[in-house]
């Protein structure tokens, strides 16, 4: 998953684990796991291995309905399982064809509800039951909220969302093949994060049809993932394409003209793609992410079609999750990093292997300064890669897990060799394929096939240090980026009193996201203004350029550029750009806390469940 800023590609003591942790290659239905206090699963004892779902999309009432048949492998003596549930309303539940004694526990506010069913010696258990209207993984989009003007249906699942609409085991270790058959109204399509076995669906009655979805590949459950909509289809290659609504299917399909040359990079890099097919859907704006890695088919804002291919590292890093993510998973939510700082880097490999090196000096220019930034607001604790203490599951996404992650993978190739880190990174996803890991199975991994010993080395690379320490090791290097020192150059320049830079023009998007951020953050209105009538700021096209100048014109109480903040944040509902322009505004005093009151009570509706979440806790809702 995407949640920080999109490049331009185009132009020592240890924590206490358990003690399973390090066996995590160990193969086999019950290998061992490390606890999960994100799920209220107990999988020493019984674990989902399939998820069979026969489902019926209601759009009026909000709701799926249908049933959930679970298959498990279990310890001989387990008498039950444990699931994870949350609104979900259970009608009946069968263990091996018959009725059954089950139990719903109180709601957890973040976990939801355990759901525990009496197993009775079956193998195999089917739940009938319907998701809740306000399921935090769902959102259901009215016509006008869409761009063919036609009922809109998507789910996100990461990280624990999918048991608000599927009763399983929602920990990101416990690996689940699946199988579907949705039945949606027959003007909308179906699409899930697996192979489509019925392409133009069966006929399902009532003005109904079905489309059916197989996924063999075992994966973590959060990317069980759904579409449905009034959606065309464009190839981009011969293992790649774009699924998107019909007036916006031609420009994803431009914008995405790259994918087959990104999997090409990716698999010379580290190893065969292995997920058949990938492609794309391009949600409507309330989609929450940037992006969002379900295998086969990557769900992405539409916020990156800046018509000109100028944000399209959002597709390589979703690409790149196909080897760090989904193939090899974070076991539990603390080590998100092995996730997120994995697929950065590779994201980053991808890039200069087709955009040249220099951008991708750029893009790790641009990283490193946001690890400053989180290095002087995230809490000691949050700096880690692995995290200690507390762990909100829906909380992983800052600097820390995507770039330093990163950086430390950048560290350790500056150190061994760029060769001897790919061969090491493609053998570890090799043999790790279709498992989860842990940081400390990785770091014992890393120790065995690399380091093998050698104690220099080992004191060289600084391991322990980078992942259970809080700050950033001594021997990480910063990035220079020869095509930031004109920007440097311009800031300097306008901050001095000069007129916008006339390079402008011909700057590519991270240079001229560098120049906004980089500015004095206190500039009078007269220097805005200039800013603004130079290069249409209010309106640019490219959205990241966008939010970084609707960033500084907000912090600077700019009030010519509201209107503009009001259209950004009632046109599109991506987390990254809404919640920072929510928070900012409300430092604002009357002006800022009155327009942000103001534009939320018209445009919440429209942003899904997990924006509403994270804005709720900035500005009161109505």
């Amino acid at each position: 998953m995407l949640r920080r800023r999109t490049l331009l590609l185009s132009a020592l003591a240890l924590p206490a684990l358990s003690a399973c942790a390090s066996t995590l290659g160990a193969a086999g239905p019950m290998a061992p796991l490390p606890h999960d206090a994100s799920s209220h699963a107990r999988p020493d004892e019984a674990r989902v291995r399939h998820v069979s779902l026969d489902l019926a999309a209601d759009f009026d009432r909000k709701v799926f309905h249908g049933t959930a048949t679970l298959d498990i492998v279990a310890r001989p003596d387990a008498r039950e399982i444990v699931l994870d549930s949350d609104g979900l309303a259970i009608r009946a539940v069968r263990a091996g064809g018959r009725e059954t004694a089950y139990e719903l526990g109180s709601r957890d506010e973040k976990l939801g509800s355990a759901l525990t069913i009496q197993l009775n010696g079956a193998r195999q258990i089917e739940i009938e039951y319907e998701s809740a209207p306000n399921a935090s993984a769902l959102q259901w989009l009215a016509p006008a909220q869409t761009a063919s003007n036609k009922r809109f249906l998507f789910s996100q699942g990461q990280a624990i969302h999918n048991r608000s609409w599927i009763p399983t085991q929602d920990s990101p270790g416990i690996r689940q093949t699946y199988d579907a058959r949705i039945v949606v109204p027959d003007d909308l399509k179906a699409v899930m994060s697996a192979e489509m076995l019925t392409p133009d669906g069966e006929p399902a009655g009532a003005g109904r049809r079905a489309f059916r979805f197989r996924m063999p590949q075992p994966i973590p459950p959060y990317l069980i993932a759904i579409g449905v909509g009034d959606l065309e289809f464009r190839a981009v290659g011969p293992r790649t394409g774009v699924w998107a609504e019909p007036s916006v299917v031609e420009r994803g399909a431009y914008e995405c003209a790259d994918m087959e040359r990104m999997m090409e990079v990716a698999e010379a890099l580290y190893g065969p793609y292995r997920w058949g097919r990938y492609d794309v859907l391009i949600l409507p704006p309330s989609f929450p992410y940037g992006g969002m890695e379900n295998p086969r088919l990557t769900f992405l804002t539409p916020t990156f079609l800046a018509g000109d291919r100028s944000l399209v590292s959002l597709v390589a890093h979703e690409l790149a999750h196909s080897w760090s993510g989904n193939l090899v998973t974070n076991a539990v939510w603390a080590d998100g990093w092995l996730n997120e700082g994995f697929t950065s880097y590779i994201e980053g490999r991808i890039g200069e292997a087709l955009f040249g090196a220099e951008h991708a000096r750029m893009a790790e220019a641009l990283s490193w300064s946001d690890i400053q930034r989180a290095l002087e607001t995230v809490p000691a604790d949050g700096q880690r890669l692995h995290w200690i203490g507390e762990v909100d599951a829906n909380d992983n996404s800052s600097a820390i897990t995507y770039d330093k992650g990163a950086l430390f993978l950048r560290t350790i190739e500056g150190v061994v060799g760029r060769d001897r880190l790919d061969a090491y990174l493609r053998s570890y996803f090799d043999r790790h394929a279709f498992q989860p890991m842990t940081t400390q199975g990785f770091l014992a991994d890393f120790r065995q096939h690399v380091v093998r010993g050698d104690a220099a080395l080992e004191a060289e690379l600084k391991l322990d240090e980078w992942a259970y320490e809080p700050g950033i090791p001594s021997n990480a290097v910063a990035p220079v980026a020869g095509g930031f020192a004109q920007v440097e150059q311009a800031v300097a320049a306008f901050g001095a009193g000069g007129p916008p830079p006339a390079e402008w023009a011909a700057w590519n998007t991270m240079q001229r996201q560098r120049f906004l951020q980089t500015l004095p953050r206190a500039l009078p209105a007269a220097r805005l203004q200039a800013l603004e009538s130079a290069f249409a700021l209010d309106s640019i096209g490219n959205m990241e350029v966008r939010f970084d100048w609707l960033a500084l014109a907000i912090g600077n109480g700019y009030e010519p550029s509201g209107p503009a903040v009001e259209r950004f944040l009632s046109e599109q509902g991506r987390g990254k750009f809404v919640r920072p322009l929510y928070r900012a505004l409300t430092e604002q005093g009357p002006w800022g806390q009155n327009l942000a009151r103001t534009i939320y009570a018209a445009a919440r509706s429209r942003y899904h469940p997990i924006v509403q979440a994270g804005v709720d806790r900035i500005v009161a809702p109505a």
